[in-house]
Protein backbone atom coordinates (compact mmCIF):
# COMPACT_ATOMS: atom_id res chain seq x y z
CA UNK A 1 0.00 0.00 0.00
CA UNK A 2 1.24 3.48 -0.84
CA UNK A 3 0.89 6.51 1.40
CA UNK A 4 1.37 10.20 0.76
CA UNK A 5 4.35 11.97 2.32
CA UNK A 6 5.09 15.68 2.25
CA UNK A 7 8.83 16.30 2.44
CA UNK A 8 10.27 19.76 3.11
CA UNK A 9 13.91 20.68 3.48
CA UNK A 10 16.15 23.55 4.50
CA UNK A 11 19.67 23.00 3.18
CA UNK A 12 22.32 25.72 3.24
CA UNK A 13 24.83 24.43 0.68
CA UNK A 14 23.88 24.45 -3.01
CA UNK A 15 25.67 21.19 -3.80
CA UNK A 16 23.88 19.29 -1.03
CA UNK A 17 20.56 20.99 -1.76
CA UNK A 18 20.82 19.89 -5.41
CA UNK A 19 21.57 16.29 -4.36
CA UNK A 20 18.56 16.29 -2.05
CA UNK A 21 16.30 17.69 -4.79
CA UNK A 22 17.61 15.17 -7.33
CA UNK A 23 17.02 12.30 -4.92
CA UNK A 24 13.50 13.47 -4.04
CA UNK A 25 12.60 13.95 -7.71
CA UNK A 26 13.20 10.21 -8.18
CA UNK A 27 10.47 9.50 -5.64
CA UNK A 28 7.88 12.24 -6.11
CA UNK A 29 6.80 15.59 -7.49
CA UNK A 30 8.18 18.98 -6.52
CA UNK A 31 5.34 21.24 -5.40
CA UNK A 32 7.48 24.13 -4.19
CA UNK A 33 11.17 25.03 -4.27
CA UNK A 34 11.94 22.93 -1.20
CA UNK A 35 8.82 20.77 -0.89
CA UNK A 36 7.95 17.44 -2.51
CA UNK A 37 4.87 15.22 -2.46
CA UNK A 38 5.73 11.53 -2.65
CA UNK A 39 3.37 8.56 -2.89
CA UNK A 40 5.45 5.76 -1.39
CA UNK A 41 5.29 2.29 0.09
CA UNK A 42 6.74 1.58 3.52
CA UNK A 43 9.86 0.11 1.89
CA UNK A 44 10.27 3.13 -0.41
CA UNK A 45 10.02 5.71 2.41
CA UNK A 46 12.59 3.75 4.42
CA UNK A 47 14.96 3.61 1.41
CA UNK A 48 14.47 7.31 0.72
CA UNK A 49 15.08 8.21 4.36
CA UNK A 50 18.35 6.27 4.36
CA UNK A 51 19.51 8.02 1.18
CA UNK A 52 18.66 11.45 2.56
CA UNK A 53 20.46 10.72 5.83
CA UNK A 54 23.61 9.90 3.86
CA UNK A 55 23.51 13.26 2.07
CA UNK A 56 22.58 15.83 4.73
CA UNK A 57 24.90 17.51 7.19
CA UNK A 58 24.21 18.20 10.86
CA UNK A 59 23.13 21.78 10.14
CA UNK A 60 20.58 20.68 7.51
CA UNK A 61 16.91 19.98 8.13
CA UNK A 62 14.52 17.63 6.35
CA UNK A 63 10.98 17.07 7.63
CA UNK A 64 8.87 14.16 6.42
CA UNK A 65 5.13 14.39 7.07
CA UNK A 66 2.77 11.43 6.64
CA UNK A 67 -0.53 12.59 5.12
CA UNK A 68 -3.40 10.14 5.67
CA UNK A 69 -6.20 9.88 3.10
CA UNK A 70 -8.66 11.61 5.46
CA UNK A 71 -6.32 14.55 5.99
CA UNK A 72 -5.49 14.74 2.27
CA UNK A 73 -9.19 14.95 1.39
CA UNK A 74 -9.46 17.97 3.72
CA UNK A 75 -6.52 19.77 2.08
CA UNK A 76 -7.04 23.02 0.24
CA UNK A 77 -5.10 24.39 -2.69
CA UNK A 78 -5.21 28.11 -3.35
CA UNK A 79 -4.00 29.63 -6.60
CA UNK A 80 -2.69 27.20 -9.17
CA UNK A 81 -4.66 23.99 -8.70
CA UNK A 82 -2.41 21.44 -10.37
CA UNK A 83 1.25 20.67 -10.54
CA UNK A 84 3.08 19.03 -13.43
CA UNK A 85 2.59 15.28 -13.25
CA UNK A 86 -0.01 15.46 -10.48
CA UNK A 87 -2.50 12.63 -10.64
CA UNK A 88 -4.80 13.50 -7.71
CA UNK A 89 -4.98 9.80 -6.87
CA UNK A 90 -4.64 8.59 -3.32
CA UNK A 91 -4.26 4.85 -2.89
CA UNK A 92 -5.64 3.59 0.38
Amino acid sequence: MKNLYLIAYDISKNKIRNKIADTLSQYGERINLSVFECMLTHVQINNLTEKLEEIIEKTDSIKIYFICSTCYSKSRILGRKEYPGETNIFID
